[in-house]
């Protein structure tokens, strides 16, 4: 089998790098007999493509391709679009593979299409870390457990597949959701996950800093945006669920947040503290729990204004 991994980027030229020699360091065995690398430039202005143009003899399976800045889902689709092969990896422009990545994804895929039919995808690990230098050094931690159905951060899958459910809606221009989505018209045709932990990618991200709030904060609102996007799509109560759109959801952050008491301005001190104290992961996860506060009624509030607007 033949496979196209495609990777929408934009501004990572630091992090793309090192994803791309990784897996350039792939290993092969009877079931890869080639693969394509697929680069969708999302309009980086940090010289992302001249890179990738001035190191084409260590980037072999590299094909790069250039748009004007419009969203992972118009990359992804770009990217499919021009793909060779019959089998797509998915994976993010931050994520930085072990050297049997591939074949780990295709070897299981090729158990489960010679059982059934192609109506399935496998789903690697993906490693949280913000280990610059040696990020493949990072264990394994309960906070890498993810409970989506389809993510793109890391699954391989059939491109007839994925032409035949309509490939990602660019109407998810900001972020957030737009794989979630997709998989929804996966799993409505009948789609199975097949869990594939040992196609281990390593999700590199900055050590949290304070300065980093502001542009959290506008994530958590473009998140919002999004989720009423996915659900005017797919209003049923499993996307209720996932975007947070129900009162058990108001109730819980309400309640951890003592009803708006525990905000980011009073526990800001905390944060200063305890990032200069080099334990940024902590005071990340307790930042998050406000953060989603802040979700939760931005949602609602769009929501609301989304009625008032329709009758």
């Amino acid at each position: 089998m033949n496979v196209s991994i495609v990777i929408p980027t934009y501004n990572r030229k630091p992090i793309l790098e090192k994803c791309l020699k990784a897996l350039e360091n792939q290993k092969l065995n009877k079931n890869v007999g080639n693969y394509e690398i697929i680069v969708v430039d999302d309009g980086s202005t940090d010289g992302t493509s001249s890179w990738i143009k001035n190191n084409r003899a260590i980037l072999p399976h590299v094909v790069l391709y250039e748009q004007e800045h419009g969203g992972p889902a118009l990359g992804r689709n770009l990217g499919v679009i021009k793909s060779k092969y019959e089998i797509i990896i998915f994976i993010d422009s931050d994520l930085i593979v072990l050297d049997d990545f591939i074949i780990r994804h295709i070897d299981k895929l090729l158990i489960y299409w010679s059982k059934n039919n192609k109506k399935c995808f496998t789903y690697g690990s993906v490693i949280n870390t913000s280990d610059f230098d040696n990020p493949q050094s990072e264990k394994y931690k309960l906070l890498d457990t993810s409970f989506a159905y389809f993510a793109t951060g890391n699954v391989a899958i059939s491109k007839e597949l994925i032409l035949s459910v309509g490939l990602f809606d660019t109407s998810f221009s900001l972020y957030g959701w737009e794989d979630l989505e997709l998989g929804e018209r996966l799993q409505k045709v009948g789609t199975k996950l097949i869990k594939c932990p040992k196609a281990v990618g390593f999700h590199w991200h900055p050590p949290f800093n304070c300065e980093q709030i502001e542009s959290l904060i506008a994530q958590e609102k473009e998140r919002a945006r999004m989720a009423l996007v996915f659900f005017k799509k797919h209003p049923n109560l499993r996307v209720r669920f996932m975007i947070q759109l129900t009162p058990l959801h108001n109730l819980l952050w309400q309640t951890l947040c003592l009803g708006g008491l525990i905000s980011i301005e009073r526990i800001l001190p905390l944060l200063k503290f305890l990032v200069n104290s080099k334990r940024d992961k902590i005071a990340l996860e307790i930042l998050r729990i406000p953060l989603n506060l802040i979700y939760i009624k931005y949602l609602y509030k769009l929501k609301s204004n989304t009625f008032r607007n329709t009758y």
